[in-house]
């Protein structure tokens, strides 16, 4: 997680040695790639939510949404 805040904060800060910490800690490389990716969209959805001045779902919506990622993943599925 702390790999992930400081991408998202201060992007031009993180290198290999950031990296390295995290496979060091047992995080396997497809692993890191795959939060990075969704760390990504994240950010992506927030700048173009925060630009366009979109409202937040409401709370159920919002929880329903979330159970459904935890049930499902992230995953695309065919």
């Amino acid at each position: 997680m702390g790999f992930l805040a400081k991408l998202t904060h201060r992007p031009a800060e993180v290198g290999p040695a950031d990296a390295r910490e995290v496979f060091d800690a047992g995080v396997s490389p497809r692993a890191l790639v795959e939060a990075v990716r969704v760390a990504a969209m994240f950010n992506l959805i927030v700048r173009v939510v925060d630009a366009l001045g979109v409202e937040a779902l409401p709370e159920d919506q919002a929880d329903r949404g979330a159970a459904y990622v935890l049930r499902r993943g992230y995953e695309e599925r065919s």
